[in-house]
């Protein structure tokens, strides 16, 4: 799958539209931002997104997946299509796991760098010259930042977001 081809794709049905980012991202309740990467490749919308952008611009999903309009001869084609949205879905799920996991790992190194740094008086290697109630400002702000992190990523485990992502789309579909 081609993120950029798939972009660009997004972007040209909008453009034929006559819309901007800004109004298709109030159409769907989403920043402009969030329209802007899925336009560059940078991000992605999600399963669910995708088939409303697909009813939207009344096209198929396998032709934003492949980013290109494809012959009326669809039928051929209609097992692909299920594939590439699992494909997608998955993909998905993958890089929300895989981004969770790094922002898990990074603060709690920057924890343990921390701890090793300003931690208690006598391990904390700067402690002396960086005057004590620093160390402690420090220490509690990447305290804070590591259980931000940890609840993050149990929500994800619990599936909070796609609850999230669920009653997201029924609001949307509460305001047409």
């Amino acid at each position: 799958m081609n993120q950029q081809k798939m972009g660009e794709f997004l972007k040209h049905l909008r453009k034929d539209k006559g819309l901007t980012q800004e109004q298709l991202a109030e159409h769907f309740y989403v920043s402009s931002r969030t329209v802007s990467r899925w336009e560059t490749g940078s991000n992605m919308p999600d399963v669910e997104m995708l088939i409303e952008l697909a009813d939207f611009y009344d096209v198929d999903i396998c032709e934003i997946i492949d980013g290109e309009r494809k012959s009326e001869n669809m039928d051929n084609e209609t097992k692909d299509t299920l594939k590439k949205v699992a494909e997608y879905a998955t993909e998905e799920s993958n890089k929300r796991k895989e981004r969770l996991r790094t922002m898990l790992a990074g603060s709690t190194c920057l924890m343990l760098i921390s701890y090793l740094l300003f931690g208690s008086e006598h391990k904390g290697r700067l402690n002396g010259i960086i005057p004590e109630a620093i160390c402690g400002d420090i220490m509690t702000f990447v305290i804070g930042l590591s259980v931000a992190s940890l609840a993050l990523y149990a929500l994800h485990c619990l599936g909070a977001f796609d609850k999230i992502g669920q009653w997201k789309k029924a609001r949307r579909e509460n305001k047409r």
